[in-house]
């Protein structure tokens, strides 16, 4: 069995934001030179997550407002955990919610998608470096 690792970077400027990886991932599938196996895509910190969905605009902002809903970032002062000084006990509901990894199948060396599906990094606390690992096994 073949075992591939990755990390991705990424520095959102914004505190939210939805970033496509798709082809991130699909490299390092690639990469890897797995035809039959599985790739794990998960967020490395506990204010981001990793999501499968579709690439459409009026959903990321359906989500945006749907999350803000759930957890509002405003005020600060709601959260027990911004006692210790930060800012984004919203960020820690926001990721639970949106979930912190994914599994795809790899066939034929290929992500094995169901339509319309893309993989995407969740940023609910931005403006700073962050990694995504992506792990690939299989034959």
């Amino acid at each position: 069995m073949k075992s591939h690792r990755k990390e991705l970077w990424l520095h959102i400027p914004k505190r939210r934001d939805f970033v496509n990886i798709t082809r991130e991932v699909e490299q390092a599938v690639s990469e890897s030179g797995v035809k039959e196996g599985l790739v794990l895509v998960n967020a490395m910190h506990i204010t981001a997550s990793v999501f499968i969905n579709d690439d459409e605009s009026g959903l990321h902002q359906d989500y945006e407002k749907w999350l803000e809903s759930l957890a509002p970032h405003e005020p600060v002062n709601r959260y027990l955990h911004n006692r210790t000084g930060e800012d984004n006990g919203d960020a820690h509901l926001k990721r639970q919610i949106m979930g912190r990894e994914v599994v795809v199948a790899i066939t034929g060396g290929r992500l094995d998608f169901g339509t319309w599906e893309q993989i995407f990094y969740g940023e609910f606390d931005g403006r700073r470096r962050k990694r995504v690992l992506v792990k690939v096994i299989g034959e």
